[in-house]
């Protein structure tokens, strides 16, 4: 098997610090996620590329599902990611890709995939974006990068990722994957740091232009009455979508502004982490409401999270302009 990083085994592989289990959101959302892990595999500071968190928004029925800009990515560390189209068997277009040393991320189906036996394994099917290091179609075995870690799959599980079960005569789905290639020569973490800096100023300038917070603030109680109307699974949907979005979005805010300056954007990682935390806490009041069935308390629960977004972007005001 060829692999884009050779080196790396899911059996001994160590998520980066921005997946440390004592973190608030230890796990963000499976692109970024992912994003973090493979430009960590890369060597690089995966802190760097979290300035475009200044944007997130509320978007009427969640939070925005935070990505990182592809030309941030290609900024920041001379990746170059773009759409493959898959007009072929999917195992093949991924094996040639891996072959010219270039990671592809693939959406699959996570009913196949043993790493998220916590949630959709064999439960659901679910969208979500995998990056894959190895390929042997031969063994029927992966590699690959998810959410916070580095998995293997194989045996039936990897028929059913690659469609390897179905008849010749069924149609298959040919799922949106990218692919990216990897900088020749990395950049130093001097001209990094520099880039970052740009592109925070660049992100703070498309901010939202009213309080994202005190937005979903005013339907949230509302929101929740009809969460609770529907099956309890539904809850986990809706939370992650909503108070996992905004609350892993700005720790991840937090750790960028205190790796690119602790001393100048301190206050404003702050503010960050206090958006991560109310966001934690109100998604445990989200649950007793539900099974309670008592909303009244959540009207006012995310109020400290929008003063201290006001608090954030004056922060970052005084020092960005």
């Amino acid at each position: 098997m060829t692999a884009v990083f050779p080196g790396l085994d899911p059996a001994s592989h160590r998520p980066h610090a921005l997946h440390d289990q004592e973190r608030m959101w230890p796990e963000t959302n499976c692109y970024a996620d992912l994003w973090i892990e493979v430009v960590a595999a890369l060597g690089l500071p995966p802190e760097a590329m979290f300035g475009f968190t200044l944007t997130q928004d509320f978007e009427g029925d969640q939070m925005t599902f935070f990505k990182v800009p592809l030309e941030d990515l290609e900024s920041l560390y001379g990746i170059r990611c773009t759409e493959l189209a898959i007009f072929d068997r999917l195992e093949g277009h991924v094996a040639e890709q891996i072959r010219r040393g270039r990671l592809c991320l693939v959406e699959m189906d996570s009913f196949y995939m043993p790493d998220t036996h916590a949630t959709g394994y064999r439960k659901e099917h679910g969208k979500t974006t995998v990056g894959i290091n190895r390929l042997d179609v031969e063994n029927r075995v992966m590699d690959y990068f998810h959410n916070a870690g580095f998995f293997r799959v194989e045996g039936e599980d990897f028929d059913g990722l690659f469609q390897l079960h179905l008849e010749e005569t069924d149609p298959p789905f040919l799922p949106y994957t990218e692919f990216a290639r990897l900088p020749n020569v990395k950049p130093s973490e001097e001209a990094i740091r520099r880039e970052a800096r740009r592109l925070l100023a660049r992100h703070f300038s498309r901010r939202p232009a009213a309080n994202p917070i005190r937005a979903f603030a005013a339907e949230f109680p509302r929101q929740v009455e009809a969460v609770a109307e529907r099956p309890f699974g539904f809850f986990h949907k809706y939370a992650f979508n909503t108070l996992r979005q905004l609350g892993a979005n700005f720790e991840l805010a937090s750790s960028h502004l205190n790796w690119l300056d602790a001393s100048s954007f301190g206050d404003a990682a702050a503010q960050a982490a206090r958006i991560s935390e109310v966001a934690k806490s109100v998604q445990f009041q989200l649950a007793r409401a539900v099974t309670r069935k008592k909303f009244d308390p959540l009207a006012s629960a995310l109020d400290p999270a929008a003063e201290a977004w006001d608090e954030l972007m004056g922060a970052l005001s005084s020092r960005i302009g």
